[in-house]
């Protein structure tokens, strides 16, 4: 379903809930100087009602995900330089196909969204490095509690132990772009700043590697 088309100068942060994407991808903002596009959480209509009636609510909130990471893709594209991306296009189908299996989303509704997100990837450049914050659910679900979004704290332990595995199935095989696996619960970047330090150096070792590999 997605081709491997050639590669822009994209970074992109991905995760299961709670691994800190937005805390990685403000640090490498500020540190690289460049651009950074957020994962559309804060002002999402829909995000709150989903946690509360997943079964009513999956296959608007994965639409709605879907258009604006294509529409944050295509600004990105226009600005012409490096850019760093809170959660990928890519990313998007591991919690569809989540929800598919859980039953809260119909068939129908299943094959429509993969056909949509098909139809976009013809239009989406792999990007230049997908960084993975690979975490153990006990470790997620203590910074999700921590960070206290209330509709969050709802959600049962087996769908953040579920979708997990299905983030971890889905980087096993990952391959449309060089990939950098970092063990997020190892780090604390935010209070430690020789953990900051440290993740700073494997990244930008990382790009080093790609750079002079082209």
């Amino acid at each position: 379903m997605i081709k491997k088309n050639k590669p822009n100068e994209t970074i992109v942060i991905d995760a299961v809930v709670g691994a800190g994407k937005t805390v990685y991808m403000e640090m490498l903002s500020e540190e690289m100087k460049i651009p950074c596009f957020q994962e559309p959480v804060q002002d999402n209509p829909l995000l709150d009602k989903f946690y509360y009636d997943r079964k009513r609510y999956s296959f608007p909130l994965q639409i709605y995900f879907l258009n604006r990471r294509f529409e944050m893709l295509k600004q990105a594209a226009q600005l012409g330089k490096p850019t760093l991306m809170d959660r990928s296009i890519y990313g998007d189908m591991i919690f569809a196909k989540l929800l598919y299996d859980e039953g809260n989303m119909e068939k129908d509704e299943y094959l429509l969204y993969r056909d949509l997100l098909t139809n976009m990837l013809d239009h989406v450049e792999a990007p230049k490095l997908m960084i993975y914050l690979k975490i153990d659910t006990d470790s997620a679900i203590e910074r999700i509690k921590k960070r206290g979004r209330d509709y969050e704290q709802i959600v049962e332990r087996e769908y953040w132990e579920r979708l997990n595995k299905e983030y971890e199935d889905y980087f096993s095989e990952y391959n449309l772009s060089p990939l950098l696996v970092i063990d997020a619960a190892k780090y604390d970047i935010v209070e430690n700043p020789n953990d900051r330090k440290e993740v700073l150096q494997i990244i930008q070792q990382k790009i080093a590697e790609i750079d002079s590999s082209k």
